[in-house]
């Protein structure tokens, strides 16, 4: 058994985005977009990346997406930001859309079923927190991104 736990924040983000970019199954429309390889941790957080549709052929293969058009920014999922000791998600599911009004709510919803730290961010579009305390938490949170991506292709 390992006895030492994986707290810190970049790696922990790094971890997550090697899961998503490398996924094959309900994850492989997801890319990671616009991240900052040398991105310091802030107790604030730090904006690492972007979690986007990507779509078949746009960072299915690991290559990154650009998420600088209009079109993009209705694509977004989630964005990650680093801390020192944790990664912190935020699902934006339904910037943009008409019919996404519900997503953060199953984001919230099966983070919590995985054990992760859950709370809302009231804003507009509503947002959905997740934390993401230990590398061992990378697996449970996928499982997040698998709701949403699930309940977005019923919506859409």
């Amino acid at each position: 058994m390992v006895g030492e736990r994986l707290t810190d924040g970049v790696r922990i983000g790094q971890l997550l985005a090697s899961e998503i970019a490398g996924n094959e199954g309900r994850l492989r429309n997801l890319a990671v977009a616009d991240a900052d390889p040398d991105v310091e941790p802030t107790p604030d957080g730090a904006l690492a990346y972007r979690v986007v549709r990507g779509g078949e052929g746009s960072g299915a293969d690991g290559d990154e997406v650009k998420a600088e058009s209009e079109e993009s920014e209705r694509d977004l999922v989630a964005e990650a930001y680093v801390q020192p000791d944790r990664l912190r998600i935020e699902f934006v599911t339904g910037a943009g859309r008409s019919d996404g009004s519900g997503l953060p709510a199953v984001a919230a919803d099966a983070a919590e079923s995985a054990g992760l730290r859950v709370r809302p961010k009231a804003v507009r579009p509503p947002r959905t927190l997740v934390f993401v305390e230990d590398g061992a938490q990378v697996k449970r949170v996928l499982s997040v991104f698998e709701a949403v991506v699930a309940a977005t292709g019923k919506s859409e």
